[in-house]
């Protein structure tokens, strides 16, 4: 790849060989155009610190109003977007995120180790003399549904919709999408926030009914500054928690055995010292970030990277970039669980920085310990293929051996 491939990179015009392994392309922009600028004026970072210095700028905002009106027209995905968590600024941001907090102290996440636990061990149950399975369907989206389900409490008979809600609603945020997508997208919003709405409902009649775990409750009654939220925020809110505590998690989980599967030598090395598992979990997280693409919008004319940028520009912010920068990273294109420091950033940082990190960390440890010791000789059992989204990555199946 040349400088001229660099400057002529649209990302509003990213093919399936992008999807699939975006990483030669980002490392080309990162050496000859980190700064760029796509032809809608949009500028994309691929740089370390440009992108981590954009995410700890209080003068820039989330909140896309204007841009997902343009983007999805008047509907739920709107509606949902523009009343979430992650694409507002405060002081509703600080609101939501100070409601929601309470539900992810350590104390409160503690608790919840054997519910991990239990919820881990059942499911390899299952693979014991399975054979041949996709690990994505067996145990990769089934664990992080079990456990937002809990803390929304989301009765059993429903559990087996949230993905498919999330890979729809997700779906719809990467940079160009068909008109399917957005319909799926709309029509999952919909279906999903009436199931909220009945659980919300339920739950105001009945406030004692809430278990352990359970973060519904702490967003129904709880109260910041005088504030509680209306019903639309509550339903809006907690289809951002099954997006941000499910789908990335769900790819953590398979980005993981495929890279036990691609580097055999670091899967013995977590056989032999399972003491490396915490920061296997953040090698995991550094070279296969769940969350690829982040955006940002400037509030003033500033400068990013050298580069004069004026305001209401909008900023794509390259994770999955960063995340191998070698100016940051020794070796960055190598799968190394012993890495110290890992200063990766794919739970982003600053205000908005991922409010579930620590759950998706205790949830990967757990994970992957019992797994790596139930089955230390997993074997690949065909071709993979990867979701065909570029804002997120992990896999749509995953076929493994247990053996």
């Amino acid at each position: 790849m040349t400088s001229k491939d660099a400057l002529s990179f649209d990302l509003n015009a990213i093919d399936r060989a992008f999807i699939d392994d975006p990483y030669p392309v980002l490392a080309n922009l990162r050496e000859h155009d980190p700064v760029h600028c796509n032809p809608d004026g949009s500028l994309y970072l691929t740089r370390y610190n440009d992108v981590r210095a954009v995410y700890q700028d209080r003068t820039m905002v989330s909140e896309k109003t204007k841009a997902f009106g343009e983007k999805f027209g008047e509907g739920p995905l709107y509606t949902h977007h523009t009343t979430s968590l992650i694409f507002n600024d405060p002081p509703y941001h600080t609101t939501v995120r100070k409601l929601l907090a309470s539900a992810f102290t350590p104390r409160k996440l503690a608790e919840m180790e054997p519910l991990i636990a239990g919820i881990v061990d059942t499911l390899l149950d299952e693979l014991d003399g399975a054979g041949d399975v996709d690990f994505v369907t067996a145990f990769a989206m089934r664990l992080p549904t079990e456990v937002i389900s809990f803390m929304l409490g989301v009765p059993r008979e429903h559990r087996h919709k949230l993905r498919g809600f999330s890979l729809a609603i997700l779906g719809a945020l990467d940079p160009v999408i068909s008109q399917s997508r957005l319909d799926s997208g709309n029509q999952a919003v919909a279906e999903f926030g009436a199931l909220l709405g009945e659980l919300i409902d339920h739950r105001r009649a009945n406030p004692e009914g809430a278990g352990q775990g359970e973060v519904l409750e702490a967003l129904i009654f709880g109260e910041f500054d005088g504030r509680k939220l209306t019903r639309d925020e509550l339903i809006q809110n907690c289809i951002f928690l099954l997006n941000a505590g499910h789908e990335t998690t769900t790819s953590l989980m398979a980005n993981g055995v495929g890279m036990l599967l691609e580097a055999p030598d670091q899967y013995q090395l977590l056989r032999e010292q399972p003491e490396y598992m915490a920061s296997a979990v953040e090698e995991i997280l550094r070279f296969e970030s769940p969350l690829q693409i982040g955006n940002r919008l400037t509030s003033c004319d500033t400068v990013i990277g050298g580069t004069a940028v004026a305001a209401g520009t909008y900023i794509h912010t390259s994770i999955a970039a960063a995340n191998r920068d070698p100016e940051v990273f020794a070796r960055p294109d190598e799968i190394d669980f012993t890495r110290k420091p890992n200063k990766h950033i794919s739970f982003i940082t600053g205000i908005h920085v991922c409010l579930g990190a620590t759950l998706a960390r205790y949830e990967g440890k757990i994970a992957f310990s019992r797994l790596i010791k139930r089955f230390p000789n997993m074997q690949a059992a065909g071709a993979s293929e990867r979701m065909p989204l570029a804002r997120f990555r992990g896999y749509s199946n995953l076929p493994v051996r247990f053996v």
